[in-house]
């Protein structure tokens, strides 16, 4: 559902995924660094059951069987994918392995999928979670705001390991194979996290996508992002579904805003002295693009990036998009902007022309055609389903 264009919105503390700020109580959130690189063993799950001899074998292999085939079901997956091993479940082999990936200038054999993953970074723990793969997860660290309401059930499930990033003796204690950071700064050598670090101690790691790449990132960066994220886990029919339905959605966004005028939108992420804000190479500017709206500082060749506010107001946006997360209440956010001298002469402040999204909302990760369809809805509320 979209929220009507700058009217009053909740002001829960989010912290950035970007910047350092105080964590929302019990849960924190993220800051970017560069990357680095991973791989190595996975020990083998699980012991045998011991079976009954004889008749009952057949009874129980039959039991056991349906029961394997429930829980999957409900996911989408055929009974050929879980009879397969190509699930992501439980022993034996799973169909396709090994397999080998290259992500972020790592390249990584699986013998078999992960079977105790550390997911840090919101947008990384929704798409372990949105791919039905919460138990696999062993920890998870730093969100940016609440999970999906959808996700949460699944997510109260898994052990948080750390307010912001667990330490490095904290994410081993958890005794993972794999680690998925939604960050680069998930992975910060000075911290010992790095992924050399960690492929020496035997853990394989993945970098969402979004955080080394050096050109413009769209809805075929989510596409690969969800796709090799299920062939890791041997989950490519959940994956699957998951891009073709955010493809529909994507889709129907995009007929809703035919012919619509396109305002010229400043992303307000937070600072004083200078204002930071929305790149052209993140996915927060292909989000403005197909919810309807033109960033006027796309052609800033980074993801995030500060500006002074001269250049904003040189700009002169018709619409001011808010990142909302922790550190800078929202409510403070938009006092800054009506209350600067500086920019009242900008159309945006001037009709008082805001919209909001959270953070987690505006980053590479299955959120994304939300993301659209809200902010669609705020910038064009005539075209509101």
């Amino acid at each position: 559902m979209s929220r009507p264009l700058s009217g009053s919105t909740p002001d829960p503390q989010r912290t950035s995924g970007h910047a350092p700020a105080p964590g929302p109580g019990p849960r924190g959130a993220p800051v970017p660094s560069g990357p680095a690189a991973s791989r190595e063993a996975v020990p083998r799950a699980g012991s045998r059951v011991r079976r009954p001899a004889r008749r009952s074998r057949a009874v129980l292999r039959g039991l056991l069987a349906a029961l394997l085939l429930i829980p999957l079901a409900a996911c989408g997956e055929s009974p050929e994918e879980v009879q397969s091993g190509s699930g992501g479940g439980g022993g034996g082999e799973a169909k396709g392995f090994p397999r080998t990936i290259s992500n972020c200038g790592v390249r990584t054999t699986f013998d078999e999928p992960p079977r105790r993953v550390v997911a840090m970074n919101q947008h990384a723990t929704e798409a372990m979670l949105a791919l039905g793969l919460e138990d696999r997860l062993v920890g998870t660290a730093y969100l940016d705001d609440a999970v999906l309401p959808r996700y949460e059930k699944a997510y109260r499930s898994v052990k948080v390991l750390a307010k912001r990033y667990p330490s490095r003796e904290v994410l081993l204690s958890a005794n993972p194979d794999f680690v998925y950071g939604g960050y680069s700064s998930a992975f910060d050598k000075g911290e010992g996290r790095d992924r050399a670090a960690l492929k020496e101690s035997g853990i394989r790691s993945r970098l969402n996508i979004e955080g080394c790449r050096d050109d413009r990132t769209g809805p075929a960066e989510l596409r690969r992002e969800l796709l090799e994220l299920g062939r890791t886990f041997g989950v490519e029919k959940r994956a699957e579904k998951l891009v073709r339905d955010g493809e529909r959605q994507l889709a129907r966004t995009a007929a809703r805003l035919k012919g619509v005028k396109r305002p010229s939108v400043f992303v307000y992420d937070g600072g004083d002295a200078s204002a930071y804000t929305s790149g052209g190479h993140g996915i927060g500017n292909e989000i403005i693009k197909r919810a309807g709206g033109r960033n006027v500082f796309a052609s800033l060749r980074r993801p995030f990036a500060d500006v002074s506010w001269e250049q904003v107001v040189k700009k002169r946006p018709e619409a001011i998009v808010i990142y909302d997360y922790g550190g800078t209440p929202l409510a403070a956010k938009k006092r800054k902007l009506l209350e600067d001298p500086a920019l009242r002469d900008i159309p945006a402040v001037k009709n008082k022309r805001f919209a909001v999204l959270p953070l987690s909302s505006a980053v590479l990760g299955v959120r994304v055609p939300d993301a659209v369809d809200e902010l669609a809805g705020q910038l064009h509320p005539d075209t509101a389903e």
